[in-house]
């Protein structure tokens, strides 16, 4: 994890010049990680509350809107992953999204005392195929609206589209994500 002000200043220099969607202030719960092999920085990795609602991850899902309501804390969306420019290791982003989703629920369950259920992250198909996370074993669930992370008044339009894919972290996280022992 990012700890301490000079790692995250460092880091957040990392991803406001590598990463096309430059480094914003997350929003709600987050934590930030380095991926180092001796002392070396190889990626940066952003993990936040998820997005209130997306058509497609919430039909996946297959709650109504109280159930996302009372669960939605228990996904964690992938707000930002940087492999640095300089970085030429095959298969290297799909490993980290392995070892990420491994380390991730234990560290969240610490900092927010809540373990999560299902990871998810959006990946704009104009620039990206999405082989890493496809790699990883991810599931590609659909693709979002175009109308941004903040529009819950469908106001705004012409965002990116972007293909939505999750990673369950436990067994039948769809029907703990519901709610329903029986489903």
């Amino acid at each position: 994890m990012v700890e301490g002000p000079a790692e995250s200043r460092l880091w957040r220099e990392h991803v406001e010049r590598y990463h096309y969607l430059g480094c914003r202030v997350p929003f709600g719960a987050n934590l930030r990680y380095w991926v180092r092999s001796r002392d070396r920085e190889l990626a940066c990795l952003l993990w936040t509350s998820p997005a209130w609602k997306m058509r497609a991850r919430d039909a996946w899902i297959g709650w109504n809107n109280e159930q996302r309501r009372r669960h939605l804390q228990s996904i964690v969306n992938n707000g930002r992953f940087l492999v640095l420019p300089w970085v030429r290791v095959k298969g290297l982003a799909s490993k980290i999204l392995a070892l990420s989703a491994r380390q991730l629920p234990h560290d969240w369950q610490t900092r927010y005392g809540h373990r999560p259920l299902l990871l998810e992250t959006l990946v704009d198909a104009i620039r990206f195929r999405g082989t890493c996370y496809r790699a990883a074993n991810w599931i590609y669930v659909g693709q979002t609206t175009g109308r941004g992370r903040m529009d819950r008044e469908h106001k705004s339009h012409g965002q990116a589209i972007k293909d939505i894919y999750v990673y369950p972290l436990v067994r039948d996280a769809r029907r703990h994500l519901c709610g329903d022992p029986t489903r």
